[in-house]
Formats: structure tokens, C-alpha cells, sequence
């Protein structure tokens, strides 16, 4: 297992070492143990989610507020997505700064989003398993979020803006008020 930094401080690509051969592949998607040796954080996680959806999805960008945010752990089980995660720590020099991260089956990569981040990703393909371990539980009277095309941000999201499908909550989201 690899951790890769990124210009954002304390969001690592974690990169797992995978084994093959003629029988398919083998590799520990996760290691709480080795996790918090390669990142030198202390993280727990208590929940893990999933979801299937089709090319053209968009999903995000959601946080969790105060005492319920939540730091992630996300991988691409089948298909692919761009992951983004907007970093929304306001003492942070890399505020309102984001990263893209092609996740797919083929690549086993994973996005460690920490704790003050808004999150989301658009699904390049169809049948796209997504899926992620949380350090917090969730909790719906907390979950806040903002406009994926918000031009602060100006993420690409590898979607034409005709392909983009929202949810009716996620429609309903506003650009950042700075």
C-alpha cells in the first residue's frame, strides 16, 4: 500500500499493491493499521456506503457540519468516476482549492477526503459501483453541500452539461457565499 500526496494537505491518493497472476488479482483494499502508518493520521472508520449509477450521474458536493463531519476512504469497484474533493477548511492555504481523481476498477486507486471537505463524482461509465468508509456515522440534520458548477471552483467534472443527471436535493444546492 502507497500513500500519495497531493497538494492538499491531508488528502492522500492511497495506491494498494496488487497482486497477480493467470488465477485474476489479489490486494487488501484496506488496512487500518498500515493506513494510519503511511498517512500518519489516526483514523477509524465506523460506516461504509455504496452506490450504482450510470454514466452521467453527478453526486455532490456533500459534507457533513461541526461534530459530524466525516473523513472518507473511497474506491471504484466497477466502472469509473472523477472524484473531487473542495477543500473547505477556512484556515487552510489550500481553501476552496480541489482535486480530481480518476478512480476506476482498473486503476484500484483510492481518495482519502479528510474531515472539512465538501465531496463528490461524476460516473464515466455505466453500471459504476462506488463505494467508501466513513470516520463518522451520518447524520441528516447536518449534511449541507454546494453546486457541483459552482465558478469558484470551476471543477472539471469530464461530463458535457447536456450527460449530467442530479438528484432533486442536489439541484437544490447553492454556490458558496464568500
Amino acid at each position: 500500500m502507497e500513500c500519495i500526496h497531493t497538494e492538499i494537505k491531508d488528502c492522500f491518493i492511497i495506491k494498494p499493491t496488487v497482486f497477480s497472476d493467470n488465477r485474476g488479482y489479489f490486494f487488501e483494499s484496506f488496512n487500518e493499521q498500515k493506513f494510519n502508518q503511511i498517512t500518519g493520521l489516526e483514523i477509524h472508520f465506523v460506516q461504509d456506503n455504496q452506490a450504482k449509477s450510470d454514466r452521467g450521474i453527478l453526486r455532490g458536493l456533500h459534507f457533513q457540519k461541526g461534530a459530524h463531519a466525516q473523513a472518507k476512504l473511497v474506491r471504484v469497484l466497477q466502472g469509473k468516476v472523477i472524484d473531487v474533493a473542495v477543500d473547505l477548511r477556512k484556515d487552510s492555504p489550500t481553501y476552496l482549492q480541489h482535486i480530481a481523481v480518476e478512480l476506476s476498477a482498473e486503476n484500484n486507486l483510492q481518495l482519502f477526503v479528510p474531515r472539512g471537505f465538501a465531496h463528490g463524482y461524476s460516473v464515466l461509465e455505466d453500471n459504476t459501483v462506488f463505494c467508501y468508509k466513513c470516520d463518522n456515522y451520518y447524520n441528516k440534520e447536518v449534511e449541507a453541500g454546494v453546486y457541483y458548477a459552482d465558478p469558484k471552483l470551476n471543477i472539471n467534472w469530464q461530463l458535457k452539461e447536456d450527460e449530467i443527471i442530479l438528484s432533486e436535493k442536489d439541484k437544490q444546492l447553492m454556490n458558496l457565499a464568500i
